[in-house]
This record gives structure tokens, sequence and C-alpha cells, in this order.
């Protein structure tokens, strides 16, 4: 066989894996995750808090998912339920350093095998291992019978004059490498290509002042962003007295240091610089939209725009996530593409686990089996006939993590938000009408009782949230101890000053007893 038939075989067998199902070239995808992202400013009332024209750009021409959420509201288990398309529970990713093992299969690695051209950039955040020593400490051992501030108290800061554009440099930097990657790679492959790009913004930045062990408690812009927002139109949440909360909320909005007095004013601040931080992240996503553009491949190029978990931002007297509020659970979910409606607003209940096998219906790849979610392209397809039986009429969320001290689980069906805590009898469960309380300040589980027992039982057949609860006690317990053996003689000095240190340092010798009861003490 002659090299010139050996070059026209390869070349056949190229364009065949370029191709889709019906003999089309098979479209793009780009994802574009953000991290803290309040899904309800991509629509109204939200949307005209805060100018986000790229948002809107995506509006326009694409679909956005009105009733979108985390499946479970902090950084690294959200992201592995997205790449792996399954529920936290089922892939074990209990916190933000215990998530997907590091030969789990993704989305990405099916277009890859299946001749997608592939590129990840920036924050991916889904595999075991990442985060802060203080961040893992914390969500181990919250179970322990003391009381600590684990975060800085929320502050802003305002940097730069009305030209500084570029705060968050690295995701400047890796948004950078993306478009040039778009206009040198993709735009003269043959192959389709997928593209990930992970931002930080607008997740509140490092609080230097508070040492090397702080976390994230500083709301970062500058007078050019903070021109994006309508102050004018910046709501104070309404908040309920301390003593009035679930002791849930009670013990993150200590940990989260935010049980302390708080002026109008600084609440108000705190959201405005939130809101700018949300326009910077806005721009990232244009940047990435104008080189597809500026290359001609917009036209056969999925977009999606999706973050990973909310931001409170004061309301419920607290900023961060780790709470199943609509500021923490709810997630911008937008998506455009050829062959998709535009300017259409979808009420259907969908979450992160969705992604995984709407990415694979857009490239014409079998799903599998086992997965937790299902595509969402017949949804917005101009051209699918589809039933909504198809698609449960709920969305669940699940939360195992540091700031909050049970176990809980969320199911949004309807109008109603249903959240059961631990092993469903020590910590009460909560129930929320969303039509009538948008602010979810009262509790009507006592009110609706037929209510909490249909979404207990549907609850419970999705979970046996019991048997979760244990189980993650239990690795809780163990990972401890593995921890504090591998630093022996170090560990009291080790303890004693990761992010807790002020409040820990009262009485260490306490606090170390505390955790020797929990530790041996029964679930």
């Amino acid at each position: 066989m002659n090299s010139l038939v050996l070059a026209l075989i390869f070349l056949f067998h190229f364009y065949r894996q370029s191709l889709g199902q019906n003999g089309t070239t098979r479209p793009n995808i780009v994802i574009v995750m953000s991290d803290a992202f309040d899904g309800r400013l991509t629509f109204d009332p939200g949307l005209k808090v805060v100018q986000l024209p790229y948002i809107k750009y995506l509006r326009e021409l694409g679909s956005t998912f009105l009733n979108a959420y985390t499946n479970s509201p902090i950084c690294c288990p959200s992201r592995a339920a997205m790449w792996s398309g399954r529920f936290v529970h089922l892939t074990h990713s209990w916190n933000n350093y215990k998530c997907l093992d590091g030969n789990a299969t993704t989305w990405m690695d099916l277009l890859e095998a299946n001749g997608y051209l592939t590129k990840m950039m920036g924050k991916l955040d889904y595999t075991s291992g990442g985060h802060s020593v203080s961040n893992r400490v914390e969500a181990w051992t919250r179970d322990v019978q003391f009381l600590l501030r684990q975060e800085g108290r929320p502050v802003t800061q305002l940097t730069g004059n009305m030209s500084t554009v570029r705060i968050m440099r690295e995701d400047w930097r890796n948004t950078d490498k993306v478009t040039q990657w778009i206009h040198q790679r993709a735009a003269s492959s043959h192959q389709p290509f997928a593209l990930y790009l992970g931002l930080n913004l607008p997740h509140p930045y490092k609080t230097e002042s508070l040492g090397p062990t702080a976390g994230g408690s500083t709301f970062l812009s500058s007078p050019y962003w903070l021109t994006k927002v309508s102050f004018d139109l910046i709501s104070v949440p309404k908040w309920l007295p301390m003593a009035a909360m679930h002791p849930v909320d009670y013990y993150s909005t200590y940990t989260k240091n935010c049980s302390d007095v708080f002026t109008e004013d600084e609440v108000k601040s705190i959201r405005a610089f939130y809101y700018a931080m949300c326009a910077e992240t806005d721009a990232l996503l244009g940047q990435v939209i104008s080189a597809l553009r500026e290359t001609g491949l917009l036209n056969n190029t999925f977009v999606i725009f999706t973050a990973d978990h909310g931001e409170l931002a004061m309301e419920h007297r607290q900023f961060y996530k780790m709470s199943m509020f609509e500021g923490s659970s709810h997630v911008p979910l937008l998506i455009m593409g050829p062959g998709l409606m535009s300017g259409l607003q979808v009420n259907q209940l969908v979450s992160l686990v969705d992604i995984y096998a709407t990415v694979l219906d857009i490239a014409g790849i079998s799903a599998g089996f086992n997965l937790s979610g299902h595509s969402l392209i017949p949804l917005l397809s101009k051209s699918s006939a589809f039933s909504r039986k198809q698609y449960p009429d709920w969305v669940f969320s699940e939360y195992h993590g540091c700031n909050a001290n049970a176990s809980t689980y969320m199911l949004r069906s309807g109008r109603w938000k249903y959240i059961a805590y631990a092993d469903g009898l020590s910590v009460p469960p909560q129930l929320f009408d969303l039509t009538l309380d948008k602010e979810e300040l009262h509790n009507v589980v006592l009110k609706f009782p037929d209510v909490q027992a249909h979404l207990e039982k549907l609850l419970r057949s999705i979970v046996d949230y019991p048997k979760v609860s244990t189980a993650v006690h239990l690795y809780n317990k163990k990972a401890f101890e593995s921890w504090r053996d591998s630093l022996g003689r170090n560990y009291s000095q080790v303890i004693a000053n990761l992010r807790w240190h002020v409040d820990w340092q009262k009485d260490a010798l306490a606090n170390e007893r505390a955790i020797d009861r929990w530790l041996h003490g029964s679930l």
C-alpha cells in the first residue's frame, strides 16, 4: 500500500472523527465557570443592580435557567459533581479536601477520547488534596462541642482608580492565555474543541492582615468596577435575631465571624463591592466570547456560563457559602449555541450534575448510566420534541464541610425548599415557601406537616441521608486522627495556630479536651 493511500485513509479517519452522527461538523464547547456567583443576578430583578453586558448577551442570544442550583455549596464538592455528573454522596466528595480520585473519568476525558481537542485553564478544584489545613480541620471537627470563629470579619477594600480594570490578576492571565489559545490553536485546528476556563472571581480575597492562615473575607474592587453598580438598588437584607436563628445557621454566623454588630452602611458596602467583583467576572467572560467572535468560531460553539456556588453577601447575617439559602445555593446557568432558542427563560429545576450529560449530548457521545443528571439540550433545542416527564420535578443539594455543624440536605420542589440535617432527629428541619417568602425568614415546617412528610419521603428516596451522615461522621474522626498522629509532638502548636487561633488560644487546653471527648464518644 503506497504512502498516498495511507495518507488518504488517515485523512478520512480524521475527518470522520471531526463529524457528528448526522455527518455535520461537531460543535465546539466552551464552559466558563466562576466561583461564588449569585445566580439571581442573571435575571430580573437581580440583573438590574449591576451591569453585566456579556451575561446579558448570553441571555439575549441563548437561554437562562431561572432555577439552577449547586449540588454542594462549596468549591471542591460542587465541582466534583459537575465534572463527574454524580451527586456528592455517590462520589464521597465530603469537603474541600476530600473530592474525586485522581483517576475519575470526567466529561472532558470522554470528549478527548472521542476526537475533541481539549484545553483546561484556571481553577479546576475537583480532586482530593486541595485547600488549606485550616479548612479541612474545621470540616473534620465540626461536631466538636466548641464554638470558634474560623473566618475573618467580612470587610471591603478599595484599590486603584478609574483606570484600574485588572484586579484579579490570576484570572486575567488565564483568560489571556485562553484567548491566545483560541486565536492560535483552536482557530487553525480541524478538530472540534472543548475549552474550560475556571475563574476565582468573584470569590472574596484573602485578608492579608490576619496572617498566613487567613481565609478570604475581603471584598476588593476599584472605582472603575464600582461605577457598574446601581447603589440605589442595593438591598439591605433582613436578619433574624441571633436568638431566633436555626441552630445550624447560628453556628454558621458565629464561625464566619458575623455575629457582631454591622452598620447598614457596612452591609451595603460589602454587597456593592461584591457586585463590582461580579462585573469584573462578566468582563472576563466577555473576553472569551469576543475571541470566539473574532475568529469566526462563535456560530458553531456552545457557550456555557455557570458557577460552583453563590455568595450570601451578608444575607442571613452571613457571607461566603456553605448554606442552602438562595444566595449560596442558587447558581447562574446560561447556554448559547447553534440550534438553540434565543432569549428563552427556563423555569425547569436543574443543577450542576446536569452539565455532564448536556456536554456529551452536544458532542453526540453516549453519556452512559449511573449519572445523577440529565441533558438540558432538549429543553432548549428548536427542533427537539421531548416530554418534561423526562426530568425530575426536584433538585438536590447536600453539604458536609466546615462552617456548618451538621450534614445538610436540601430538596427544592415547586414552591418549596426543604432542608434536613444530620440524622433527621437531633437537628430540626426547615421548610420555606419561596413564592411567599423569598428572603427565607419564615420556617413553616410545623405549619405544613403534610408538605414536610411528602418532601421527607421524596428526599429519602433520593438518598439514605441518615446512613450518609453516619459515614461522614466516621470519615471526619478517622481523617482527623490520622492528621493529628502525623504531627506528633507538634500537634498542640499547629492546631492552636490555625484560622481559629484568636478564640482557640483563650483556652487551648479546654479546646483540646473537647476534641478528645468527641473522638472517643459515640456517634
